[in-house]
């Protein structure tokens, strides 16, 4: 018992103090965070080889995609190991426990569209009560048996593998579990950011973790027959059923976290190109990393609930859990490294080391829990092979259609000096024509004046650029130059934490764009994929890419276009 203690501190401290929250948190950009900001920080600031920049942002995306995989499992073991208490003080309630476990499930996504910031409100005080109560748990079995608090010298785990060899370590799979919530972490602090959460881990977290640990170790020592659940009988009997409902609702909050960074890494992958988009609302006015993707929501909804009743039990859960998010972590290290070494200028003699002791502990959990996979690891890593393959399938698939796009493309010199030859009809107003390459004539504005004839007295060509910052400041967000035959090109630059909105953004500068936004139209193009056997992809990926193109966000609606201002002219594309 006092050597799974030593594991279980010192996982907490290697791991979660030290790596997270001291140095893998430092690698942020304007306060976001996650796997993907930290894949892109990973190009040095004396530059790097495309192919390597290309390799490791893709690492980086695996990363992503097994984070969802195993975050798919977070709420559900999460809900169900608490309402499984009701085992314990209700056995005639045993036979609903899954039915519980889905209803709570599901009020748990129904609360997330009113925000992080709202949900913080009601959650945060629960926390409070829920940690103080149960290191209060935990104080009162150290009490009896405070020689369980020798497990805070590092030789009992050592000790621990040296006495059970090959069994010592595969515990490790289950130890792991006390640390499984550092990449979610991570990944949040654009909703939290980074100070508070360190506060909240060294006054309220760590210490009730560590104290309701050793309490129930203290308990197990004192009577082995507790393994069954030690967590629940430290508690007096009056007050089980209080605990059973604090546990329920703090398990409900902490499967949050996953929730709120799935949210995150989402909008980053729309932004970055790697999933099409998608209905991203900004939850508050003053956070600004605080967002709702109702189609991630629902997702992970379905998937957490299809979860609860396919394996029925939270221990069951347990051997699925790990697999995946170690993988992650293995990861992270990797790009911490680089980004330590490379964007950073560390020192080798520094970061060599302290990186060797984070690769050892994660490759050590990694290997534990991959013998998890036949009782139920595949799982994750299917789901994220899954998402790694829609992600790099969009990704791909939007470089082959853009090719074939651009291979019509007019330079926009060209197009001008073709309309001070032909001299079209004018008509009164401004188009607004949106198009991602600069100085170059959208198609829509092609196709209308080679069927219609007839041009606006004022054009306004709009190209968004996502940048590999998270945000751009207002000011320095859009570039205009004004051409001749009233064409004016305006490139806006959005950070991939951004959603564009573009009315917006001409509004604030309609003085010198020319803008009247009641007197104009927005033009955009709507591609309609056709799938052939051109050389390209796959074909299963080319079916795919059209799948998600056809059920992509509208373009008017994800660039904040009011919908009687928009017209849609229809391109096709072979894939």
């Amino acid at each position: 018992m006092l050597g799974i203690l030593s594991l279980i501190l010192w996982s907490l401290v290697i791991v979660i103090t030290i790596k997270y929250l001291t140095f893998v948190m430092r690698a942020d950009q304007q306060g976001e965070g996650g796997i993907l900001v930290l894949a892109s920080l990973v190009t040095p600031k004396n530059g790097a080889t495309t192919r390597r920049r290309t390799l490791l942002i893709l690492v980086g995306l695996f990363g992503t995609a097994l984070l969802y995989g195993d975050g798919m499992i977070t709420p559900a073991i999460s809900v169900l190991s608490a309402v499984e208490g009701l085992e314990v003080s209700a056995p005639s309630l045993e036979p609903y426990v899954l039915e519980i476990t889905a209803l709570i499930l599901i009020g748990l996504f129904l609360l997330q569209r009113r925000g992080t910031g709202s949900v913080g409100r009601i959650f945060g005080p629960v926390m409070i009560v829920w940690f103080a109560t149960i290191g209060a748990l935990g104080i009162q079995q150290i009490a009896i048996r405070p020689e369980v608090l020798r497990a805070v010298n590092p030789m009992y785990a050592l000790s621990f593998f040296a006495d059970h060899g090959f069994k010592g370590f595969l515990v490790l799979g289950s130890v792991f579990l006390v640390v499984t919530g550092g990449e979610a972490l991570y990944a949040d602090m654009g909703h939290f950011g980074r100070r508070p959460i360190r506060l909240a881990w060294f006054t309220l977290v760590l210490p009730g973790l560590l104290l309701n640990y050793f309490g129930q170790g203290a308990l197990v020592i004192g009577d082995p027959k507790a393994i069954d659940s030690p967590f629940f009988l430290m508690a007096p009997d009056v007050l089980r059923w209080p605990l059973i409902l604090l546990a329920t609702t703090a398990t409900v909050i902490a499967s949050q976290a996953l929730i709120s960074g799935a949210f995150s890494l989402a909008m980053q992958s729309v932004q970055l190109g790697y999933l099409p988009r998608l209905r991203i609302e900004h939850t508050s006015a003053h956070e600004r990393g605080q967002v709702y993707v109702p189609a991630v929501n629902w997702a992970l909804m379905v998937a957490c609930i299809l979860l609860v009743f396919g394996f029925r039990s939270s221990t069951n859960l347990a051997a699925a859990y790990g697999v995946a998010v170690t993988a992650t972590m293995v990861i992270t290290t990797v790009l911490f490294f680089v980004v330590a070494r490379d964007h950073w200028n560390w020192p080798r003699w520094l970061v060599g080391p302290l990186t060797l002791v984070f690769f050892t502990v994660d490759l050590g959990f990694l290997g534990a829990n991959l013998f998890k996979i036949p009782q139920g690891g595949w799982f994750p890593l299917v789901a994220g092979a899954a998402v790694f393959a829609v992600m790099t399938t969009w990704k791909t698939g939007k470089r082959i259609v853009n090719e074939r796009v651009r291979g019509g493309d007019v330079p926009l010199e060209a197009f001008i000096q073709s309309i001070e030859k032909s001299k079209p009809m004018r008509v009164p107003g401004t188009a607004v024509y949106m198009y991602g390459r600069p100085y170059t004539a959208p198609p829509a504005l092609v196709t209308n004046l080679r069927y219609n004839r007839v041009v606006h007295e004022q054009i306004l060509l709009v190209a968004i650029v996502v940048e590999d910052t998270p945000r751009v400041h207002p000011r320095r967000a859009l570039k205009i130059e004004h051409l001749d035959q009233g064409i004016t090109q305006a490139v806006l630059h959005v950070g991939y934490m951004q959603r564009p909105d573009v009315p917006r953004a001409l509004e604030a500068d309609a003085a010198e764009l020319r803008y009247h936004p009641l007197d104009s139209h927005y033009f955009l193009s709507r591609e309609t994929i056709i799938v052939t056997d051109r050389p390209g992809i796959a074909p299963w990926r080319e079916h795919l890419y059209a799948l998600m193109a056809r059920n992509a966000r509208n373009a008017a609606a994800y660039f904040g276009i009011p919908p009687e201002r928009a017209v849609e002219v229809g391109i096709q594309v072979e894939l």
